[in-house]
């Protein structure tokens, strides 16, 4: 019967439901609920601000690679140089650049040897320029870069110190001998009078090697001219190696 049925409350948004659930104790209940329902509405919105203020910056640019020019020292090696300079591409990049100087072996490289570099980083730099040295009064060397002198004893100890990261044996004592015997120190000695002069391929150098032995042993990261001291020495040594264990073993013609 109409007298005895249920009346559906009519349905309210969330806003007026609250204010008819709080009505009872009075008007002033009611500001208190606005206030929190604007402060909800209101945080999708700083929120959006916040998420903008907190948008990564853009990347930097990359930096841009640098050609400098980078003397060997002992212990270098490409891989090492390649990390110092940040090199893009590492060492196979510096070995590719460079494989004129360095040779057919990327392993060895010599002290001296001068590589062209591509450097990405900031700290790096080059060289002083011809100008720059000669305003300062003198040219400076880095001091981790090992010399020799330009003599009998210099060629040998550099010549030792590239046989050493190669693996060939040899002592000074022992080149030296050799080289008094072969040549008495005369890096442009030749000898037009015996057997291999008569065959057409004369022995040269500081220790006599014929052409044919100096291609076939010659050591990568040294010239490629028989009358080079140091890449006489190496090619020499590293021939004695071969057939005799060291040129320390050889105490006559070879």
């Amino acid at each position: 019967m109409p007298g005895r049925g249920k009346h559906r409350r009519p349905r309210t948004n969330p806003l007026t439901r609250g204010i008819i659930t709080l009505g009872t104790g009075g008007a002033a209940l009611a500001l208190p609920l606005t206030a929190a329902t604007t402060a909800s509405a209101a945080q999708p919105t700083q929120a959006a601000a916040t998420s903008v203020q907190a948008a990564p910056r853009s990347a930097p640019a990359a930096a841009q690679a640098k050609s400098l020019t980078h003397t060997v020292a002992s212990g270098d090696t490409l891989s090492s140089i390649a990390r110092k300079y940040g090199t893009s591409g590492g060492w196979k990049r510096l070995y590719q650049d460079n494989r004129a100087a360095v040779g057919n072996d990327p392993q060895l490289i010599r002290p001296g040897l001068k590589l062209k570099v591509k450097s990405t980083k900031a700290s790096a730099s080059s060289k002083p320029s011809a100008s720059d040295a000669s305003s300062q009064g003198a040219t400076t060397t880095p001091a981790s870069v090992k010399t020799y002198t330009n003599d009998l004893d210099g060629w040998i100890r550099e010549a030792l110190d590239i046989m050493d990261q190669k693996g060939i044996p040899g002592t000074y004592d022992g080149i030296y001998r050799n080289i008094m015997r072969e040549s008495s120190g005369n890096p442009q000695a030749i000898n037009n009078w015996d057997s291999n002069a008569a065959a057409g391929t004369p022995s040269k150098g500081l220790l006599q090697v014929i052409d044919p032995t100096f291609a076939a042993y010659h050591v990568a990261g040294t010239a490629y001219d028989p009358y080079d001291p140091v890449a006489n020495i190496t090619a020499a040594c590293n021939y004695a190696a071969a057939r005799y264990g060291s040129i320390d073993n050889v105490f006559g013609p070879y």
